[in-house]
Order: C-alpha cells, then sequence, then structure tokens
C-alpha cells in the first residue's frame, strides 16, 4: 500500500529513504488487494510474512484455515527459525474443550488445503493466544514462546 507523504524525518535520511520511495509515497508494509469494486482490502503486514526457501507464507491465510477445523477454537501462526529453510511455519492452537487433537492432526489439516511450501510443520497447543487490547496477535511473543520451548506456560 502506497500513501502520499510530506519530506521525511527531520535529520534521519536513513528512516526517511526506508519509509518513503523517491517520489515521496509511503510505503506502510501493509499487504492488501482492490477488488472489483474499487474496495480495498487490508490483509497482512510484509514484516509478518514467514520466508519459507525462497517463498513467503502469510500467516493469516494458514490461521483462517485453523480455525475452520471444529476442533480449533484460536489459533495463530509464527515464523520459527530452520537451519535449511530460514524459517517454518508454527502453528500455536487453543484446543476445544475435551477435543483430544494432536500436531500429526493439525499438520495433515493444513497439508490437504495449502500449497506444499505453505504446510504448518511444528505445532503448539496452549490455553490461550496472546492478544493485545485490540485483538492483535502478538506474534513476537509467540515467537520468543517456541524458540525457548514454553508453549506450555500459556
Amino acid at each position: 500500500m502506497k500513501i502520499r507523504f510530506g519530506t521525511g524525518y527531520v535529520e534521519n535520511e536513513k528512516a526517511t529513504a526506508e519509509t518513503l520511495d523517491q517520489e515521496g509515497w509511503l510505503k506502510t508494509g501493509d499487504l492488501c488487494y482492490i477488488d472489483h469494486e474499487g474496495f480495498l482490502y487490508i490483509v497482512d503486514r510484509l514484516k509478518e510474512l514467514i520466508k519459507y526457501k525462497a517463498y513467503q507464507v502469510p500467516p493469516v491465510e494458514l490461521e483462517q484455515i485453523l480455525q475452520s477445523n471444529p476442533d480449533v477454537v484460536d489459533a495463530a501462526v509464527v515464523p520459527f527459525p530452520d537451519e535449511d529453510a530460514g524459517e517454518i511455519p508454527m502453528a500455536f492452537i487453543v484446543r476445544k474443550p475435551g477435543s483430544n487433537l494432536n500436531e500429526a492432526q493439525v499438520i495433515d489439516f493444513v497439508a490437504k488445503q495449502v500449497a506444499p511450501y505453505k504446510k504448518v510443520r511444528r505445532v503448539a497447543f496452549i490455553n490461550a493466544i496472546p492478544k493485545n487490547p485490540a485483538g492483535k496477535i502478538l506474534r513476537r511473543e509467540l515467537t520468543k514462546i517456541a524458540v525457548n520451548g514454553n508453549a506450555s506456560k500459556l
């Protein structure tokens, strides 16, 4: 998404160059599309994309699929560091009470609905997805938990 903006940051050329293009358009980092009626939809952030090998995987797409599973109350997907792939999609799942949903079932559920490079490759079950007061998923918090192996603390 681009928005026409002013002259940039005062005495900070680097920040200006990172934020404004040569014509003065603001780079928001939002991924969006315009439908056939001209409505603009913001669907994700570039910074939140998972970089799997040469591909970019939008977490929101995987979260929508996961949330369509009747055994899933809530879900979030974050990048997990991987030596070969760069990052792999890792899902955090809040199971429906009484559900016995397991990691293999989650991985298979998603794999049947996405291209091979978008498959979820790790799963952790937690009690609640951390969110800010506006309801936005706190991905950094989940990524820290994933890397440190502390999923059971949530």
